[in-house]
């Protein structure tokens, strides 16, 4: 089980007062430049969470003796967003040198890029500190990947101290952002019951059978700049875009929870705020344990 630190909202209130103002203006002016920012910036937070939990540990670059968990296959040439977490942090050497954390950073950024994108807001807890260390194996193993069958998500989610709500909860996120051509190819070809004929066809225009693998789509065709709850439409309707989001719809355990998403907006949004905090509550390093890292590509 993970173990449970002592976070507080109030962390930075005497140390850096400005702390979440400066961070914010980075994440709006980022988003505004590029709106699926938001939706890389999200997931920077959760695949580092997944892998030796809220550390920043995904932000090391590469060194003699760290193997930079950039290089691992969940996050290369598709985790984004190193350069805005960067920023707001060298804004935040200015004012209040060597006091905010980069894991911190990380949380905060990924709750405003929610709210810039007409998601929910929460009360970040703030407190992490930043490791010394990467795990490459780790972030090839523990972050959910897009062809994961359902158990494998919900007991992949359970072992990081979440439910199966939140499994749900959290996959609402793909209601922004884009997924490359690869990783949705075989369904959109597969000729599954499972799977929209109309929708199908339509993601074939960008995705042929052969090469083109980078080629962008949005997750959802809706509103793919809105954090809304039509990603949970779109899986009863059988056009979830990767395989890992139909499966959430398919005859199984987490119907029902879609089903609630679909019809209840607020709903989504109350439970993908909560469980984004408990996401942010996954083994982070407190007190004497880690480091506040001055530059967040590197140990200091």
């Amino acid at each position: 089980m993970q173990c449970r630190a002592q976070l507080s909202s109030t962390f930075y209130d005497r140390t850096c007062p400005n702390a979440l103002n400066t961070i914010r203006t980075s994440v709006e002016q980022a988003v505004s430049n590029e709106r699926r920012m938001a939706a890389s910036l999200i997931r920077l937070h959760f695949h580092d969470c997944f892998v030796q939990g809220c550390d920043a540990s995904i932000l090391l670059d590469e060194t003699p003796t760290i193997v930079s968990e950039k290089t691992a296959l969940p996050n290369l040439g598709s985790a984004r967003g190193y350069d805005i977490i960067e920023d707001a942090k060298r804004e935040l050497e200015k004012t209040c040198p060597g006091v905010v954390s980069c894991a911190d950073i990380l949380a905060v950024a990924a709750r405003d890029a929610s709210t810039l994108v007409g998601g929910p807001s929460w009360t970040v807890k703030l407190g992490r500190r930043d490791s010394t260390t990467a795990s490459h194996p780790l972030a090839e193993i523990d972050i959910p990947g897009p062809f994961d069958p359902l158990d494998r998500l919900i007991s992949g989610f359970a072992n990081k101290g979440l439910s199966t709500r939140d499994v749900v909860a959290l996959s609402g996120a793909h209601s922004i952002g884009q997924a490359q051509c690869f990783l949705f190819r075989d369904r959109i070809y597969s000729n599954e019951t499972d799977i929209d004929d109309g929708f199908a066809s339509i993601r074939k225009r960008q995705c042929p059978q052969e090469e083109q693998n980078g080629n962008l789509a949005p997750l959802d065709l809706v509103t793919p700049n809105q954090l809304d709850n039509n990603y949970f439409k779109n899986l009863i309707q059988r056009k979830g875009l990767l395989q890992s989001d139909q499966v959430l719809f398919s005859g199984g355990s987490t119907d029902s929870i879609v089903s609630e998403y679909s019809n209840n907006s607020h709903t989504f949004a109350t439970d993908f705020a909560a469980a984004m905090i408990r996401l942010g509550d996954i083994s982070p390093l407190t007190n004497q344990s880690g480091i506040i890292r001055i530059v967040c590509g590197s140990i200091n």
